[in-house]
């Protein structure tokens, strides 16, 4: 049980993949949370998405709020020392400022807000994405790269992900007036769900097992526990030396190809593997890539889990949930 003394901590888009588990491991804490949603008709959605991880919702409240309106973020940050935003857009469009625009523009809001409320810190969850997608001549990436927004052919994602970014850390120096700030920059992020649907990077992995992908797209990638994100949100909020910093997250050892994603699949799970595809679709071999995470180590304590059991526990979980298609 949490105390009425007990500080309340916000996160943002309480229904994403993150934010639920991060949730739950707030709540396992003994914090009292706070969460947004754009409806709070998914309020039980999000409950029961915390207790699938053990954790006692009691102390969990709601506040509806959208990344594209001012309107209930001045209550969801009232009485907030602490805030984890989370909360950012993932639409496939070719029209880039349908992504960009409420990422920035919902991170600012949210900054605005925490500004005015005399938070202490905010956590942002923000992505490779703002790191690794302009070309360097060795693709070799720490926490002093950033994705450039003018890069010809930037996809809309890794567009809104650097805008929104830029934007939290100018806010921060113009007009933060003491707010902290950290923002985390983890790679594809897989693991065990406790959402009830196959969203974000799970979609790849249901794709995968039930056999509608066909041949793995030709990517190289490093892959990020959303168990170790969770626990690095924890722990850049509560380590002092964290502000103003970014933090890469992402398992150690060698990048890897959705390809090899696909091996670990069927050499570990065998029947449940067996619609796996064994192919790369056609294309160029992926450069190599080397991606440091040795800041979060040393600074944040951060321990990640080796990618292969990433894998195949995130496969687990989809067909725990009843979330991979019933075979013939």
């Amino acid at each position: 049980m949490t105390s009425s003394s007990t500080p309340t901590v916000l996160v943002t888009g309480g229904t994403g993949y993150l934010a639920t588990r991060l949730l739950a491991d707030l709540l396992a804490s003994g914090a009292a949370v706070r969460t947004t949603v754009r409806s709070l008709d998914r309020e039980e959605e999000v409950r029961a998405a915390v207790r699938r991880a053990g954790a006692d919702d009691g102390a969990l409240s709601f506040v509806a709020a959208s990344l594209t309106d001012d309107e209930g973020w001045e209550a969801a940050l009232a009485g907030i020392e602490e805030v984890h935003h989370t909360a950012s857009p993932m639409i496939q469009t070719a029209v880039p400022d349908e992504v960009v625009i409420p990422a920035r523009d919902g991170a600012l809001r949210v900054l605005r807000a925490a500004s005015h409320a005399g938070v202490r810190r905010v956590v942002l969850t923000s992505s490779f994405a703002a790191v690794g997608y302009s070309p360097k001549p060795v693709r070799d990436y720490d926490e002093s790269d950033w994705t450039d927004p003018e890069t010809p052919g930037l996809p809309a994602y890794p567009l809104s992900k650097a805008v929104a970014e830029r934007a939290a850390w100018d806010f921060v120096e113009r007009e933060g007036a003491g707010l902290e700030l950290v923002a985390l920059n983890p790679t594809w992020i897989a693991g065990p769900t406790l959402t009830a649907s196959a969203r974000s990077s799970l979609a790849v992995f249901t794709g995968m097992l039930d056999g509608t992908m066909t041949a793995t797209p030709r990517q190289r990638f490093g892959m990020a526990d959303v168990r170790d994100v969770s626990a690095a949100h924890l722990a850049a909020m509560s380590t002092p030396e964290a502000a103003g910093k970014r933090y890469l997250i992402l398992a150690d050892g060698p990048t890897m190809t959705f390809l090899d994603v696909a091996d670990v699949l069927r050499r570990e799970l065998g029947p449940l593997a067996e619609r796996v595809p064994t192919v790369e679709a056609s294309g160029d071999e992926p450069a190599p890539l080397t991606i440091h995470n040795e800041r979060a180590k040393r600074e944040l304590g951060l321990r990640p889990r080796p990618a292969v059991a990433t894998i195949v526990e995130t496969a687990e979980s989809l067909r725990d949930l009843g979330l991979l298609a019933v075979r013939a």
